[in-house]
């Protein structure tokens, strides 16, 4: 007799080779991190973002200095209502709350599964009441007009349907003088060399077709920074960070398999794979930028 533990485990294996094989594998994306589940390559938290490796050595500081990186663009601090969309397990709630003290965090996630885990890790720190996680939508968001001083997207505004949409909901509920900063990622600008260009194409399907990025989201830079423009929003930028993020990832996780074996051995039969071809061609499609942005102090 099989028990439903072993059906459970092959049904996930089989998941995840549809996943990770199929092309047209058929999940959205709450299926995908559902399928991901809480199994982060970091060793005490459960960041699911790549981390920003300037002066990171493992990638539980990468992680917080992302984090941080993302809060001081946005100029985070105390007295501020944040609202922070696509949260995962709120890795970067709790570290914000903790050091830069803003008045309240709002989350919005997709992921009910995710939702739940982060609030019960938000009751168990006892930050309940200044950290407020609800299943919502980036394009319909349940809040009204002028009421955050701070939105911020880490690492999850490719997956928004659309992002422009994402951008006008901000827009929306940012107070005037509010901020938007969001880490994102993007496809490269196309290479002059013909097989460097196929690279990069081959990259970034590889990469939309298994996190479901709409083809709406892909465009590069310039085009951010004029989307963001049309949004409404003013002295916007965007700046590439991608030499700190994919290589120093890709090295650390080949220096320390401890890290990758916390993954679903499936997963972790991928990542070991491309760990042995040059970051730089697998990673050749995929820019990684800072965006932030502000609304004009004049716009209702």
């Amino acid at each position: 007799m099989v028990s439903t533990r072993t059906t459970t485990t092959w049904r996930t294996t089989l998941d995840y080779l549809n996943w990770l094989l199929n092309p047209r594998h058929g999940r959205d994306v709450t299926q995908v991190y559902d399928l991901l589940s809480s199994r982060s390559p970091t060793e005490r938290a459960l960041y699911l973002n790549l981390g920003y490796w300037e002066a990171a050595r493992t990638l539980d500081e990468a992680c917080d200095a992302l984090a941080a990186l993302v809060a001081d663009t946005a100029e985070m601090g105390p007295g501020d209502r944040v609202l922070d969309v696509g949260f995962g397990f709120a890795d970067q709630d709790l570290f914000w709350s903790r050091v830069y003290e803003p008045r309240q965090i709002i989350g919005l996630n997709v992921t009910a599964s995710q939702v739940a885990l982060a609030r019960r890790r938000v009751e168990e720190a006892g930050l309940d009441e200044r950290i407020d996680l609800r299943v919502g939508s980036a394009t319909e968001m349940p809040l009204q007009d002028n009421s955050i001083d701070k939105v911020v997207a880490l690492e999850c505004a490719f997956h928004f349907d659309t992002r422009e949409d994402f951008f006008a909901e901000a827009f929306r509920v940012l107070r005037p003088g509010g901020r938007l900063v969001v880490a994102d990622i993007l496809p490269m600008p196309p290479a002059e060399r013909p097989m460097r260009r196929l690279m990069q194409r081959w990259g970034w399907r590889q990469a939309a077709g298994k996190f479901l990025i709409p083809e709406a989201n892909a465009y590069t830079c310039d085009a951010y920074l004029s989307k963001l423009g049309a949004s409404g929003f003013v002295d916007a930028r965007v700046a590439s960070i991608r030499e700190q993020v994919y290589v120093p990832l890709h090295r650390y996780l080949a220096r320390h398999p401890e890290a990758i074996h916390r993954l679903h051995p499936m997963l972790r039969l991928a990542v070991r794979v491309a760990l042995r071809v040059d970051p730089e061609a697998v990673f050749s499609g995929l820019d990684y930028v800072l965006a932030s942005a502000e609304k004009p102090l004049g716009a209702g």
